[in-house]
């Protein structure tokens, strides 16, 4: 692991990155949704560099072992820390994968940004292209639920980690998706988070727009997301998504709740690894098909 410097937002105060990569060949952003760390990504991290892919994630801003200012959760900076992120390790023909919240860095970045280091983009259960219920925006998300998660959390962050991640993954009375243990972890991964960068990015990822944003991707890009999605409801999400960008590959899980994950971890891991990869050419060695 190592610590990378970014130096975006109106601030201009250095935050300190905690960057984590492992395995060897075609560098892989890997973007974590809200409230979780880079750790979320475990069961990818252990299956996807067997498959010649250089898994790289990264802490946000507030959450898990990076620095943890009091602002900076807007979504220009941090799409600027995923810049310093790529200059940093000076990645080229990298593919971005944002879950959740993390897909709105992936759009803000190639808008901002452009795609000269970017080869692929991934959005899973992605917030974009717009989560609040406006006027032009009716099937959105109510402004009450976000401030209702808002109070919650400054009551008792704990309490509120522990009753979303039931629903983060799909659990009730009558099924249980994920294990207590997982729930678990889930609390503790997000527990690493400040309670103030918490709350302000349930303000960033609920009110930022990306509309205007998302038909100007000019990379490949792969949408998945859980059709039973209580987090992030496909139809004010990834169904409008998909109808942006037309030429995008779509894959609905059915009965798939937001934290897919893990619930879904091999379907996800499979559908990763042969986007990643299709493009990728195999040189064969004749030699190697000698019997002797």
């Amino acid at each position: 692991m190592k610590f990378v410097e970014s130096t975006a937002g109106t601030a201009g105060e250095p935050v300190k990155l905690l960057v984590h990569e492992v395995g060897e060949g075609r560098p892989v952003i890997f973007i974590s949704g809200w409230p979780l760390s880079h750790e979320m990504w475990e069961y990818q991290f252990n299956v996807l560099p067997k498959h010649g892919i250089r898994c790289i994630g990264y802490d946000r801003r507030g959450f898990g072992r990076s620095d943890k200012p009091w602002s900076g959760y807007d979504y220009d900076t941090l799409a600027g820390d995923l810049n310093a992120v790529i200059e940093s390790l000076n990645l080229q023909d990298v593919i971005l994968v944002g879950f959740s919240m993390g897909g709105g860095e992936v759009v803000r970045y190639l808008s901002k940004y452009g795609s000269a280091r970017v080869s692929k983009a991934v959005l899973i259960s992605s917030v974009v292209p717009y989560m609040l219920k406006t006027d032009d925006n009716p099937d959105g998300v109510p402004q009450d639920l976000f401030d209702g998660f808002v109070k919650d959390i400054e009551e008792d962050r704990p309490n509120f980690l522990a009753g979303f991640a039931k629903d983060f993954y799909g659990n009730s009375l009558l099924n249980n998706a994920v294990s207590d243990e997982i729930l678990t972890w889930h609390s503790i991964l997000a527990l690493q988070a400040s309670g103030r960068a918490t709350t302000q990015c349930i303000r960033s990822f609920s009110a930022t727009d990306f509309r205007n944003e998302v038909s100007l991707l000019d990379v490949p890009v792969l949408i998945i997301h859980g059709e039973s999605d209580k987090t992030v409801p496909i139809k004010v999400s990834s169904d409008r998504t998909a109808e942006m960008l037309p030429g995008a590959e779509y894959i609905i899980y059915e009965g798939a709740p937001h934290g897919l994950f893990v619930t879904h971890k091999e379907r996800l891991n499979e559908n990763l690894i042969q986007f990643i990869n299709e493009d990728v050419v195999t040189i064969s060695n004749p030699y190697t098909d000698i019997v002797t």
